[in-house]
């Protein structure tokens, strides 16, 4: 189990990440809850930078959301892969169920599939591409998680050198 530090340092790298590559990345300050093999799930506040002008999430936001989550996760598993591996986001679909009126979790639970996909561009000289779903949720009054948004990203992996 994760400690607070050790999220804390995960949430910091990434930010650092955001900062140094992509500055919109950072504006919207996530947090990771949660990073494991399988599972990623992070968090955007909902602020002045995240707000839209009806006092929801903008939609901006949303997507910077779903990037992190999807994309921290397939970070990861290259890292624990112990290749180098480069990876972009080809297409980004979203499906928007509910107005977002407090923080989004953004939930992707395709570590063992952007694994496999790891393994097989690191054994190709081909770009592999496949699709990862990322869900955003809002924490309920019991804890439960109620979803806002459906998004679908195609991950794009290739092996550098």
């Amino acid at each position: 189990m994760p400690t607070t530090l050790h999220r804390f340092k995960q949430t910091w790298g990434m930010r650092l990440f955001g900062w140094l590559k992509i500055p919109l990345l950072a504006s919207v300050r996530p947090v990771v809850v949660e990073l494991s093999e399988t599972r990623c799930v992070v968090r955007v506040p909902l602020r002045r930078w995240t707000r839209n002008h009806l006092g929801s999430m903008y939609f901006g936001a949303l997507a910077i959301g779903a990037d992190c989550a999807g994309g921290l996760l397939a970070m990861d598993q290259i890292k624990r892969s112990g290749g180098k591996v480069s990876l972009v986001f080809k297409s980004f679909q979203a499906s928007f169920l509910k107005r977002p009126e407090s923080d989004v979790y953004f939930i992707c639970e395709e570590g063992e599939a952007i694994r496999d996909q790891v393994r097989r561009s690191l054994g190709s000289e081909d770009r592999v591409t496949e699709l990862m779903h990322v869900q955003g949720a809002v924490k309920a009054l019991d804890g439960t998680f109620e979803p806002v948004a459906d998004f679908s990203l195609e991950l794009s992996l290739k092996r550098k050198g």
